[in-house]
Parts: structure tokens; C-alpha cells; sequence
């Protein structure tokens, strides 16, 4: 099954840790596990579409005022939600923030 991890902080982007994720990358990656995932740049670089009736509305930023902050991403390929949560609590950011497991609608 196909979840995507969504790597999560409350911190404020200045303030976020470089945390090394390259043994869990490289350990998730010779399991077979890690498909893809990457870092992901701040809010204030995020762009904003909306379409009301025919009118294209955007917006730079996020559209939701949140505190919580995404910095990141991995989709992983498990048998099931428990080996999710195992995987996603060997991240080492789940030691900072956390980490929301969301599985793929379809498989």
C-alpha cells in the first residue's frame, strides 16, 4: 500500500533543524520501501490556485494561516499501516515535529 508522509513542524521556518535524513534515506531506499520524497521549500514561496466559476484567483503564500509547517515529504510503498508507522517513526524529524501518515486513495 502507497502512503505519503508528510513531514510536519510547528517551528517557525527560521527556526526549523536541519535534521540528516540520509541513513533513513539510504536504509529506506536498500529496503525497497522509499519511492520518492524531498525537502520543500517555506510558505512564503508557495503559490496559491483557486478557480471561482471561470475567474483563476492567485495568491502568493499558503492559503491556509496555519503555524504548522510542511517541510517535506516521502512516499513509501508498505504492506500495510502498521510497517507505515514504523517506518515513519524511524524518521529522524518524528524526533522534532511530526509526521502524518496519509494513505493513497487508490492503491
Amino acid at each position: 500500500m502507497k502512503y505519503m508522509l508528510l513531514i510536519c513542524t510547528d517551528h517557525t521556518v527560521d527556526d526549523v533543524p536541519e535534521v540528516p535524513a540520509e541513513d533513513w534515506v539510504d536504509e529506506m531506499s536498500r529496503r525497497g520501501v522509499r519511492l520518492d520524497g524531498n525537502r520543500l521549500r517555506p510558505p512564503s514561496d508557495a503559490t496559491t490556485v483557486r478557480v471561482r466559476g471561470d475567474e483563476i484567483l492567485v495568491a502568493d503564500g499558503p492559503f491556509a494561516e496555519t503555524k504548522d509547517l510542511m517541510a517535506g515529504y516521502d512516499i513509501i510503498e508498505v504492506a500495510d499501516l502498521d510497517e507505515a508507522v514504523e517506518v515513519a517513526a524511524a524518521h529522524p524529524f518524528a524526533r522534532y515535529g511530526q509526521i502524518e501518515i496519509r494513505p493513497y486513495w487508490l492503491p
